[in-house]
């Protein structure tokens, strides 16, 4: 089956076509969310550069709930169904992922050079698993193997309350209620891990040092890598955050078969997650400290595992 594939972040969007389970290398483009006013101008611009008219399937991840075939993506006012992606390829087998379950669809099928250990450990063959995303927007989903299939829930759990664990946090927390243009009163796990939560965290140490700065996550970054004490607290504190929330998550899934992040904030922050002490605040759980270090944690490294779980997950009967 020839299918088209589209992975939808807050940001850009990418395209392919793939052969059953195999993505074309050659056939992946992607495109500015800014430039257009929704998905279907995006495919069809892919489908008449690519001189097709029709295919058999099509699958798209989208960064944002998806129910009864919906898909409302979170960082964009953009809504994709079913019939949108019937008009636009031409298909007649049609499904929409959260761009989470997409990723977690593609747990298995990533080389391995594209695997970053940050946290040791061995996992453990055919077992659960979780894949976090870090980027526009923040998301977690659990993959569970079965006898009948994989099966990835859908989820939204970056909204859920940042974790607290000391003084501080709660202070972090409180400054991020009522921060910057996206304050809600509410921190949630996507204002402090997400590209604007870094901002949002360094926003908050440098009021913390009577210097209040607001920077963009990219400058930071570039003062994170040219070793800006206020970027590198910045870094250790955001990393803090990081591994409380892995810790949560690990003890409501347990993952034994490991933990993977994904998108430009892990990548990004990596190099230092080792020396800012990601398993430390992971384990950091009292009495279940030790239990916690059954579960490794990878960063993944492939730009384009997404439309790999679209296409493994279309190839092996998914539809909806």
């Amino acid at each position: 089956m020839t299918a088209i594939l589209a992975d939808i972040g807050g940001t850009n969007t990418r395209v392919a076509l793939a052969d059953g389970r195999q993505v074309r290398p050659d056939s992946i483009a992607k495109y500015s969310n800014a430039e257009f006013d929704g998905l279907e101008p995006i495919l069809a611009r892919y489908m008449a550069e690519a001189g097709l008219t029709a295919v058999e399937g099509a699958c798209v991840a989208a960064a944002g709930p998806v129910m009864n075939g919906v898909a409302e993506m979170t960082n964009l006012r953009w809504v994709i169904d079913r019939a949108l992606l019937n008009r636009a390829t031409g298909a007649s087998k049609v499904a929409i992922l959260n761009d989470l379950q997409a990723q977690g669809q593609a747990l298995g099928h990533i080389a391995p050079e594209f695997l970053r250990p940050v946290v040791e450990g061995k996992a453990v063959p055919n077992a659960s698993m979780l894949v976090v995303g870090l980027g526009t927007g923040v998301n977690a989903a659990p993959v569970h193997n079965t006898p009948w299939g994989r099966v990835v829930p859908p989820s939204e759990c970056g909204h859920t309350s940042m974790p607290v664990r000391d003084a501080r946090d709660l202070a972090l927390a409180q400054f991020i209620n009522g921060y910057g243009d996206h304050a809600h009163g509410f921190a949630g796990v996507e204002d402090a891990l997400a590209g604007r939560g870094f901002e949002h965290v360094h926003a908050f140490v440098t009021a913390e040092a009577g210097a209040p700065q607001a920077r963009s996550s990219a400058e930071i970054m570039a003062a994170l890598s040219a070793g800006d004490p206020m970027a590198r607290e910045a870094a250790r504190l955001y990393v803090h955050i990081l591994g409380a929330t892995l810790g949560d998550l690990a003890l409501t899934h347990l993952p034994y078969g490991g933990i993977f992040l994904i998108g430009g904030m892990a990548r990004a922050l990596t190099p230092w997650m080792g020396e800012f002490g990601l398993k430390a605040a992971l384990c950091d759980k009292g009495r279940f400290h030790d239990f916690l270090t059954a579960f490794p944690v990878w960063v993944v490294e492939d730009d384009f595992a997404a439309l790999t779980g679209c296409a493994s997950y279309l190839a092996n009967g998914g539809i909806g």
